[in-house]
């Protein structure tokens, strides 16, 4: 018969310390959550010093968009067009990565689109208010500056543009790649590109300052299904609101 010999409590501790050390040399990032355990966003901070700004950044992401300033803003050229995704569960949310070629146009300024994800209940709020869902468009520019474009949604009708993506939602840990699959990115945006503008930051750990977030302010409507379908890989997946700070939020006229 095998033994098993119980290690004194601070030797045992000592241990449990190295592996996690070691865990983390050997580029396992640290595991963190939406609930509330030590993993949860109250904690993001500790657990890495990398993740220290969710903690003291100052232009933090979401926020509660009120008292927003009329401004001059430049229109969104959004340069869309029909393109095949790659669906991946990361484990945080569902994430539609894009092959080269979508742009958006702010200003002076021309951003590729990466990808986009989900987060249910948005995590923006408008005057105290969440929709039911918020998809994340994520653009870099050449300079390596993120923007992100905000897409609120609410229930209503099923939505034609996003059901090949609601069809095949992946499990945790599995991407998918559908032959011939195309999603025409434009028809999943608003008819109206007015938007709000400020100052953010990443919205999951390293929360890193310096994105500009561009929350589009008319809803996209979802069937009630798609969002059922989304909500029973990810029940709750929002970051809770971060004070403004001073911030000043602008918004088109």
């Amino acid at each position: 018969m095998s033994s098993v010999r119980k290690l004194p409590a601070a030797i045992a501790l000592s241990l449990l310390t190295l592996t996690a050390g070691l865990a983390h040399a050997e580029g396992h990032p640290p595991h963190w959550n939406y609930g509330h355990s030590h993993e949860g966003p109250m904690h993001w901070a500790e657990l890495d010093p990398a993740f220290e700004t969710c903690a003291k950044g100052g232009n933090q992401s979401p926020i509660d968009i009120r008292n927003a300033v009329k401004a001059d803003l430049p229109a969104l050229q959004f340069n869309y067009t029909a393109a095949a995704p790659t669906l991946v569960n990361n484990g945080h949310t569902i994430q539609v990565n894009l092959p080269a070629g979508q742009t958006l146009t702010v200003g002076d300024k021309t951003y590729d689109l990466l990808q986009f994800h989900f987060h249910t209940p948005s995590e923006e709020a408008l005057n105290g208010k969440h929709t039911a869902m918020v998809g994340h468009f994520v653009h870099k520019n050449a300079e390596g500056g993120l923007g992100v474009i905000g897409v609120l949604m609410q229930p209503g009708k099923t939505n034609a543009a996003f059901a090949p993506v609601f069809a095949h939602l992946p499990r945790k840990g599995e991407t998918i790649t559908v032959s011939d699959l195309q999603l025409d990115l434009a028809a999943m945006l608003p008819a109206d590109k007015g938007y709000y503008s400020f100052a953010g930051s990443l919205t999951t750990p390293p929360c890193s300052e310096g994105v500009k977030w561009m929350v589009l302010k008319q809803p996209i409507r979802l069937g009630a299904e798609q969002i059922k379908a989304f909500r029973r890989i990810f029940n709750a997946n929002a970051r809770p609101i971060q004070p403004l700070n001073g911030r000043v939020i602008e918004e088109s006229k």
